[in-house]
């Protein structure tokens, strides 16, 4: 049994029971541990929760640096910022339920930990949206209230997609580009 099972296993568990309905037998039933042995591979049921939050993280992180990094037009790298995040949020429900949800389960240390992840990430949105701002592709609205849109627009799919419904994530992520970059674009003279 690896550490990676038991996190995946809890992930999928704490998405469906939340975090307080999920207890550690739950989780060992899961992997055919006995409860005991869990602790072998975690310390605590919050060391799962926040293994989960930071490694959703991490890729979350990585996908939006290399977005950032990328030389396309700010047009196309808000799409795909948005493409690679609303991937990501069909590719793993478990993780990203987990992570849009149940970060206020974790204990005041380690939530303080977190969020401050959690800010360097919305950062990478921000950053897009403030340099097509100041290379005049967008228009000068305030970045943070527009990042939290995009990002809430985003984040609440998690309640309603389903792969194999009407449109693939994406092709939901071309609709919210398409929304959003037309309320974006800076009007022609």
């Amino acid at each position: 049994m690896q550490r990676s099972d038991i996190i995946q296993a809890a992930a999928q568990i704490i998405r469906e029971k939340g975090y307080h309905g999920t207890s550690m037998q739950d989780i060992a039933d899961a992997v055919q541990l006995q409860k005991a042995s869990i602790y072998h591979h975690v310390e605590s049921k919050q060391d799962i929760l926040f293994t989960i939050l930071e490694q959703a993280l991490d890729m979350l992180i990585a996908d939006m640096r290399a977005v950032v990094d990328s030389d396309p037009s700010q047009k196309e790298k808000l799409q795909l910022a948005m493409q690679v995040y609303m991937g990501r949020l069909a590719e793993d429900p478990d993780l990203s339920t987990v992570l849009l949800l149940e970060h206020r389960s974790l204990e005041h240390d380690l939530r303080v930990q977190h969020i401050k992840r959690r800010d360097r990430y919305e950062a990478f949105w921000r950053q897009i949206v403030q340099e097509g701002v100041d290379l005049g592709v967008f228009r000068p609205l305030d970045v943070s209230v527009v990042t939290f849109a995009l990002l809430g627009i985003q984040n609440w799919m998690i309640t309603w997609f389903k792969a194999g419904d009407r449109y693939s994530a994406l092709e939901l992520s071309d609709h919210f580009s398409d929304l959003f970059l037309r309320g974006l674009r800076k009007e022609e003279a």
